[in-house]
Formats: C-alpha cells, sequence, structure tokens
C-alpha cells in the first residue's frame, strides 16, 4: 500500500527561505561548477577569528567544557556581558537579566516568539533584514511595513513610528547599524522615538549586532540607555559574530526585563537547551580580550567602504547613500527596470541580480528581499581584488542595459 505523502504544518507553507542565504547557495553552485563568482551577498566578514579567541576554545575543549551548561550560558559569560553593556552602553543588568543564544538570530526568534501573540501587529521599518519578518509569522503576528524614505537615509521618523501605531501594535523592531543600508540612528533621532515608544508603553526590539561596525566618528546609542522607562521596554540583541568575525561560532544575546529573559531562557530550555560550550569561552575571551582587531577590521572595512562608494557613485544613473555602519551599500538601481540585457526584460531588482549573477559573474541580494524593491544590497567583506573586479563587472552589465 503506498504511503500518503506527509503533511506540514500551515505554518510550514508560510515560510520563505532566506534570499541571501540561497543567493549564497546558487554561486556556490556555480563555482563547484567551475564557474568563477564574486561574491558580494552573504552578511559575513572575510576576516579570521582572531588567535586567541580559538586558542580560548581550544582550551575550553582540552579541559573538557564539552558538556550542558546552564540554558541561558555560562556565569562568566553573562557576567562579561554585563560588563560590556555597562562599559559600553551605559546599561545596568543583572546576569538573571542575560539570555545567551545560539546566534544572535537565536536571540531575536525567542524574543518575538515570547512577545508577539496571534493577530498582533509588529512594526518593521523597511528596508529590514530578511528574517524578521519570517520570525513574525511563526509567532502569528502581522507585518505593519513602514517604508522609509532614501531622504531620510532609510531612518524610521517619529510621524511614521506614530501613524503606524494602532490598537493591535505589539512591537516595534529597530535595527542601528542596519542591516541593508548602513543607516547609523543617532542620540537626537532615538530619543524622540523613544518618546514615543514611552507614550504607548510600546515594548521594542533593538537589534545592535553592527553596534562596533561604526564609520566617521559615528556614536552607537542603545536606546535602552536614554532613560528608565525605556529600558523597562526594550530589548537588547546583540552577538560576536560581526565584530568579532566569530559568524559560525552562534553566540548571540539578549538583555532584557526579567519577565522577558526568563521567558526566553524557559523557551530555550525546549527548544535547544543550552548554547555551545565551548565556543561560550571564546566570546568570553572575545568580550574581555583584546579589542585592537576590532579597530583594524573596522579601519580596513572603511577603506573599503569609501572605494565602493566612489565607484558606484561614478556610475551613471546609480545612486547611493553613504552607509555609517556595517559593511554594506545599498545602491538605487530602479533605473535598469525596463531595461534589457541580451533581449531579457529587466522588471525588478531580483531580475538584475539574476543577470548580475548569470552574465556578470557576481553575487548580490535583490533589494526585494529586505522590502525595498528599487535597490540591491552589495557586501564589502570581501578582499579588494574581488571589490575591484566585481565593480568592474557590475559596471560592464549595466552599461551594456538598453
Amino acid at each position: 500500500m503506498r504511503a500518503l505523502p506527509i503533511r506540514l504544518a500551515d505554518r510550514a507553507y508560510s515560510i520563505s527561505a532566506s534570499p541571501t542565504m540561497a543567493i549564497d547557495a546558487q554561486a556556490k553552485k556555480m563555482t563547484k561548477e567551475g564557474i568563477q563568482i564574486i561574491s558580494f551577498g552573504v552578511g559575513e566578514p572575510d576576516f579570521d577569528t582572531p588567535d586567541s579567541i580559538k586558542a580560548a576554545a581550544i582550551t575550553a575543549l582540552n579541559k573538557g567544557f564539552t558538556k550542558y551548561t546552564p540554558v541561558a550560558g555560562i556565569d562568566s559569560l553573562k557576567e562579561a556581558i554585563v560588563d560590556k553593556l555597562r562599559n559600553d552602553n551605559g546599561l545596568e543588568y543583572q546576569s538573571s537579566q542575560i539570555v545567551i543564544s545560539n546566534g544572535a538570530k537565536h536571540s531575536l526568534y525567542n524574543a518575538i516568539q515570547v512577545l508577539v501573540n496571534p493577530g498582533d501587529e509588529v512594526i518593521l521599518p523597511a528596508p529590514y533584514w530578511v528574517s524578521y519578518e519570517e520570525m513574525i509569522k511563526l509567532a502569528g503576528g502581522h507585518t505593519r511595513v513602514v517604508m522609509t524614505q532614501e531622504k531620510n537615509d532609510f531612518k524610521l521618523t517619529p510621524k511614521e513610528l506614530e501613524e503606524a501605531i494602532n490598537s493591535k501594535t505589539s512591537l516595534l523592531i529597530l535595527n542601528s547599524p542596519s542591516n541593508p543600508t548602513g543607516s547609523v540612528y543617532s542620540r537626537g533621532e532615538l530619543e524622540t522615538l523613544g518618546d514615543i515608544l514611552v507614550k504607548h508603553n510600546l515594548p521594542v526590539i533593538s537589534d545592535e549586532i553592527y553596534e562596533k561596525l561604526l564609520y566617521d566618528d559615528l556614536e552607537h546609542v542603545s536606546l535602552a540607555a536614554l532613560r528608565p522607562e525605556l529600558k523597562e521596554l526594550t530589548v537588547v540583541i546583540n552577538g560576536v559574530s560581526k565584530s568579532y568575525s566569530m559568524t559560525g561560532w552562534r553566540i548571540g544575546y539578549a538583555a532584557a526585563p526579567l519577565p522577558v529573559a526568563k521567558a526566553m531562557s524557559d523557551l530555550q530550555s525546549h527548544a535547544t537547551s543550552n548554547p555551545n560550550s565551548f565556543a561560550q569561552w571564546g566570546a568570553l575571551e572575545a568580550l574581555t580580550g583584546s579589542q585592537a582587531p576590532v579597530g583594524e577590521m573596522v579601519m580596513e572595512f572603511n577603506r573599503r567602504r569609501n572605494y565602493i562608494l566612489d565607484r558606484l557613485q561614478a556610475v551613471s544613473r546609480v545612486t547611493c547613500r553613504r552607509p555609517g555602519g556595517a559593511f554594506y551599500v545599498f545602491p538605487n538601481i530602479s533605473a535598469s527596470f525596463g531595461k534589457r540585457y541580451q533581449g531579457k526584460l529587466i522588471e525588478n531588482s531580483a531580475d538584475l541580480a539574476q543577470v548580475l549573477l548569470l552574465s556578470g559573474r557576481i553575487a548580490v541580494v535583490p533589494g526585494s528581499a529586505f522590502g525595498a524593491e528599487n535597490y540591491l544590497r552589495i557586501s564589502y567583506a570581501n578582499s579588494w581584488e574581488n571589490i575591484k573586479e566585481g565593480l568592474n563587472r557590475f559596471e560592464r552589465v549595466w552599461n551594456e542595459l538598453e
């Protein structure tokens, strides 16, 4: 007797695959086939993890730290995070308010799961990181996308926030520095948004994973540090992936009001248990050891950013704002819509990304993945040689559009 197909849960049909990972997979497949692809797609520093961090994890392995740890992380790492938040961000937390998870993405998922009820609306400024929307869906919530303006550096304005709030609103997600735009909110901008959040008693997830990757002497300000009432409404998300080039280590963390932190820890206890044991010791070294490698990486990213901006701003009909943080540029490529490349009509950002991959041999992420159709995300977490050659290929394709 032939078995019937397994029926998937309804939520499984609502989930979309990560566009950034899909493009990276396609680029890697073409590379395996012998096609030389330059990837500007995945959001990952191209630097190795500093040796001192690797050594700390190796020492932990050799000492037998390979067993379960407390669900929310080892005490020494939680205490180091408390110190980091105090010293870097002016935030006072107890270690019981810290939950360490399997990457900042896991921290975000946990927070959304415990804060969003089915039917709730979550305000999501666009352009937004691709996974926010899927996480909201999985919690049974709905996104209320607020399209920010290029002229405002893609930052949510107080008027836009006020107009988006209604009786169903349960949460705002704010990301600074931003993926994909690199925008950084100033202290004054956050204060005016904070006034509205306090007025409406509206919780916020503040995603600060790119905190240390800042340029042009910009200051990172944590929303929760602005006033006590805001701290009680804020879940701060951070981690070691971007700043310390530890993406594969999967260590992120949340700092939250105690009831939220407890709920996140309880959820995690039934989902994944603790984060990786020996990776936590590497993260401890990252936070407490020399910060010189971070500074060196930022200097190099800044050099690449300036170069790629100069190149893109010199391309006819392309505009590109100057990102203040992270390692992405977000050029406006809407001038390509309605044009053709070797007979293929370009109708949207995905069409252009596909042409650039198949004909230009460069992988970029279409703006549609971030809720912003007129753009592409290009990562400069890449070598000088690849950036220069990749931009040459981009210009060649762009100039051959008819």
